[in-house]
């Protein structure tokens, strides 16, 4: 049912929150250091896990889709409770990271996409919104 998919994130997010937390406390930050983004690698890793084993229902599949759609949301909330300008008034490391992480996800997107071959012929038509139909391919003349 939904409520598992629900019940799945709420157990990763409390893990994240606690891995953390206790990240934050090894490298003495005395705060949360990635807790977020750790719950969803959790989510993600447990969805294919319990996917591969047969063990997620399409009901389920639906509550971990919605809150794989409410990501940026909750990221967002979270950010907005951090204090930025201390952050950056501490030194150049958090916009050396800021920098960084962007540059790295940019780079690891593009290798993706160049390692993904996908063949013309197997490329879905279009559907016309009016006619919820395929669209006729428009041939040269």
């Amino acid at each position: 049912m939904i409520i598992y998919g629900t019940a799945l994130l709420a157990i990763c997010h409390l893990l994240g929150i606690f891995l953390g937390d206790l990240l934050g406390n090894l490298i003495g930050a005395k705060t949360n250091v990635g807790g977020v983004g750790i719950a969803m690698i959790l989510l993600i890793c447990a969805r294919l896990w319990m996917h591969k084993k047969g063990w997620m229902p399409e009901q389920t599949e639906m509550g971990v889709a919605f809150w794989g759609a409410m990501y940026i949301p909750v990221v967002v909330a979270m950010a907005a409770q951090q204090n930025v300008l201390t952050a950056l008034r501490g030194g150049p490391v958090a916009l050396l990271a800021a920098v960084g992480s962007v540059v790295v996800c940019a780079c690891v997107i593009a290798l993706i996409n160049r390692g993904e071959k996908v063949e013309e012929d197997t490329l879905p038509l279009p559907v016309d919104p009016i006619l919820a139909t395929p669209a006729t391919p428009v041939t040269a003349r």
